[in-house]
C-alpha cells in the first residue's frame, strides 16, 4: 500500500428513505457505504440509490464517494476522479480531495496530486495520512527531499506507522542514503512484519549494496507474502504489489547472473494485469529485461574490439543443447560502464567521416579515468542491435553507465532512433524496425540504482529526413530535422538515482559533423570528459561554451537532467 483513506463522517442511508429496486432496500445504504464490500456490489448499490434522486447536498456527495471508493477498488481512475469531482461540487471534504488526490497520483498525475492534497490539508487539521500520501506525490515527481520533509510529518503524527517509514526509506534510497534507507525499512517491517511492501525496498537496497542473495530472499518472502495474503485496503491498486515484488527479484536475479530465473519473474510481471502508472512502469522494465535476458549469454569481456572491428578469424562454433548459461562476473560494486558506438560508413547515404573518429577519442577519455568501455565503430543493424542488449543485460551491475552514440539519427513521430550503417530507408517501408529505438536504450538503463549518462551526437546533417518526411505521405509518419526533446527520461521510468541526457545541439536543429576530424561536440566532450573533479554537469556547460565558440553560435548543446546529486565521472 502506497496510500492511505482519510476516514469520511459516513452518511448511513437510512433503510426507510429508499423505497423497494429489486434489492431489499436495506441493503443499499450499507452495501454503498461499507469499506469491505466488493467493488462490484458498492459500485452498483451506491449507483442505484443515486438513480432514486432522494438525496442532495452533503448525503448526495457522500454516495458520491464511496461509489468513487468503489471505482477505486476496480483500478478505474477516470472514474474515481469523475465521482470525486461531483463530491466536490456538492461538498467539499478532506477525504473526497485526498481520493481524489490519490486517483491522479495512480495516473501519474502528481502535479495535480499535490494541488488536491494542498486543497485536502486546507479543509481540515494537519492529517498524517494526507501528508503520507502527498509525500507518495513528491516521491513520483522524484523531489525526493520534500517527500522525506511530508514522511517526517506523517511519523510525527503516527509513529507506527510502517508505510511512512517504508516509503520514507525509498526517498533515502533514492538519495544513495542506503543505510538510512535500509534503518527506516527495517523500522517498517518490525512494525508490521506481515507486510510485502518493506521487504520488496529492502530486496532492492540489498541489490544496491552487491547483495544479491539477500535480496533475492527477501523478494522471495514479499511475494509469498502477497500471495498469501493480497492487499485488502482499497487505496492499494490491484495487483500492484506482487508486480513490484516480481519485477524487483527479477533484477536481483539478472545482477547475480541468473537469467533463467530472471526470465521467469519477468514473464510473471507481464501476465498481471496492471492498473496504475507505477504498475505499468514496472512492466515496461519487465518487458525490456525479459528481451535483454532471453538471448542472454556468456558476458562479452570488457575493452575487447566489437564483432564489427575485430579482426577476421576462425569462427568460434556455437554451443547448441540446454546447458545452463554461463554467469556473468561477478558484480564489482561502484562498477562504471560505458558503451560507445560510431557510425560513419553509410552504405546507402551519404557517409560521415568523423563519427568512428569521435567515438574513439570518447573511448579512450573514459577508459583513462577508469571505465570499462564497449566500443563498437560502423555497425549494422544486427552488430548494434547486440552490442545494445549485451551492454545493457552487463550494466545492471553497474553503478554508473555512460552510453555515447556519434552519427546519423532521426525523430520520427517525436521518437528518436539511432542509425545503423546498413539502413536503406524506402517509402512506404516500416523503416523504425530498422533502426535502434532510444527509448529503448533508456528503459534498459532505467533502474533505481543506478546513474545514467546519455550523450548523443546524432542530429548531424540528416539526407534520411526526406525519406522519413515521403514515407510519412502512406504511413502517417512524420520526419523532422534533429532529434526530439525526450517526453520522459525513461520510458517507465523509476525512482531511481538519476539520468542525464545531452544532445550535441537543441530539439530540433542540426548538429555539424564538423571540418577536422571530429565533429565540434565530440572534440569538446573528449578534451573535457576526463577532468578531474569537475562536476557533469559543470563539465557539459563547458562543452557547451567551447561548440558556441568554435561553430559561432550556428550550434548550441543541449541537456536535461534528473540527477538528484553531484556526480563526478573523473573523481576528485
Amino acid at each position: 500500500m502506497r496510500r492511505l483513506l482519510v476516514a469520511l463522517c459516513l452518511l448511513t442511508v437510512a433503510p426507510g428513505a429508499l423505497p423497494a429496486f429489486g434489492q431489499a432496500r436495506s441493503q443499499l445504504g450499507p452495501l454503498c457505504t461499507t469499506e469491505t464490500t466488493p467493488a462490484d456490489q458498492m459500485v452498483d448499490a451506491c449507483t442505484k440509490i443515486i438513480a432514486l434522486k432522494v438525496f442532495k447536498g452533503e448525503q448526495l456527495a457522500t454516495v458520491y464517494f464511496w461509489r468513487a471508493v468503489g471505482w477505486n477498488k476496480k483500478g478505474d481512475y477516470a472514474k474515481v476522479i469523475a465521482d470525486t469531482t461531483e463530491a466536490i461540487r456538492l461538498k467539499p471534504s478532506q477525504a473526497v480531495y485526498n481520493l481524489r488526490g490519490s486517483a491522479y497520483f495512480d495516473k501519474g498525475d502528481y502535479d495535480i496530486a499535490i494541488a488536491d492534497f494542498d486543497d485536502a490539508l486546507k479543509l481540515g487539521p494537519p492529517s498524517g495520512i494526507i501528508f503520507h500520501n502527498r509525500g507518495n506525490a513528491w516521491r513520483g515527481k522524484r523531489d525526493y527531499t520534500k517527500a522525506i520533509a511530508d514522511y517526517d510529518m506523517a511519523i510525527k503524527s503516527d509513529p507506527r506507522s510502517a508505510f511512512s517509514f517504508q516509503n520514507r526509506g525509498i526517498s533515502k534510497e533514492a538519495l544513495g542514503d542506503l543505510d538510512g534507507a535500509l534503518a527506516d525499512v527495517n523500522q517498517a517491517i518490525r512494525l508490521d512484519p506481515s507486510l510485502p511492501q518493506p521487504l520488496i525496498t529492502r530486496t532492492s537496497i540489498w541489490r544496491a549494496k552487491g547483495d544479491f542473495d539477500r535480496a533475492i530472499a527477501d523478494g522471495s518472502e514479499a511475494i509469498q507474502l502477497a500471495k498469501e495474503k493480497p492487499p485488502v485496503n482499497i487505496m492499494t491498486p490491484p495487483n500492484s504489489v506482487l508486480i513490484s515484488g516480481y519485477t524487483h527479484r527479477a533484477l536481483a536475479y539478472e545482477a547475480k547472473g541468473d537469467y533463467a530465473r530472471a526470465r521467469d519473474d519477468c514473464k510473471a510481471t507481464l501476465a498481471i494485469v496492471a492498473s496504475d502508472a507505477g504498475s505499468k512502469a514496472s512492466q515496461a522494465t519487465a518487458k525490456v529485461r525479459l528481451a535483454l535476458v532471453t538471448d542472454a549469454a556468456a558476458p562479452i569481456p570488457r575493452d575487447t574490439p566489437s564483432p564489427a572491428t575485430q579482426p577476421a578469424a576462425s569462427p568460434t562454433p556455437l554451443q547448441t543443447g540446454s546447458a545452463p548459461i554461463p554467469s556473468p562476473a561477478p558484480a564489482v560494486r561502484g562498477a562504471r560502464m560505458a558503451l560507445i558506438i560510431g557510425n560513419g560508413a553509410y552504405a546507402h547515404v551519404k557517409a560521415l567521416p568523423n563519427p568512428p573518429n569521435d567515438a574513439r577519442a570518447v573511448a579512450k577519455s573514459l577508459r583513462d579515468i577508469g571505465f570499462s568501455v564497449s566500443e563498437g565503430v560502423d555497425l549494422d543493424r544486427a552488430a548494434m542491435q547486440k552490442m545494445t542488449r549485451d551492454f545493457l543485460r552487463e550494466a545492471a551491475r553497474a553503478q554508473v553507465a555512460v552510453v555515447y552514440y556519434a552519427g546519423h539519427g532521426v525523430q520520427v513521430d517525436g521518437r528518436n532512433y539511432l542509425i545503423p550503417v546498413d539502413v536503406a530507408l524506402k517509402p512506404g517501408a516500416n523503416m523504425t524496425e530498422a533502426m535502434i529505438d532510444m527509448d529503448t536504450i533508456m528503459a534498459g538503463l532505467d533502474d533505481q540504482v543506478r546513474t545514467n549518462i546519455l550523450i548523443f551526437d546524432a542530429c548531424r546533417n540528416n539526407p534520411m529526413a526526406q525519406q522519413v518526411a515521403a514515407a510519412g505521405n502512406t504511413r502517417g509518419i512524420e520526419g523532422a530535422s534533429g532529434l526530439a526533446a525526450p517526453t520522459s527520461l525513461g520510458t517507465g521510468a523509476t525512482l531511481g538515482a538519476g539520468t542525464l541526457i545531452a544532445f550535441a545541439t537543441a530539439p530540433g536543429q542540426v548538429a555539424l559533423d564538423g571540418e577536422g576530424a571530429n565533429s565540434p561536440f565530440s572534440a569538446a566532450l573528449s578534451r573535457h570528459i576526463g577532468t578531474p573533479g569537475l562536476e557533469v554537469q559543470q563539465m557539459l556547460t563547458r562543452v557547451r561554451a567551447e561548440v558556441v565558440s568554435t561553430t559561432k553560435n550556428k550550434q548550441v548543446p543541449w541537456s536535461n537532467s534528473s540527477l538528484l546529486g553531484e556526480v563526478y565521472l573523473a573523481e576528485k
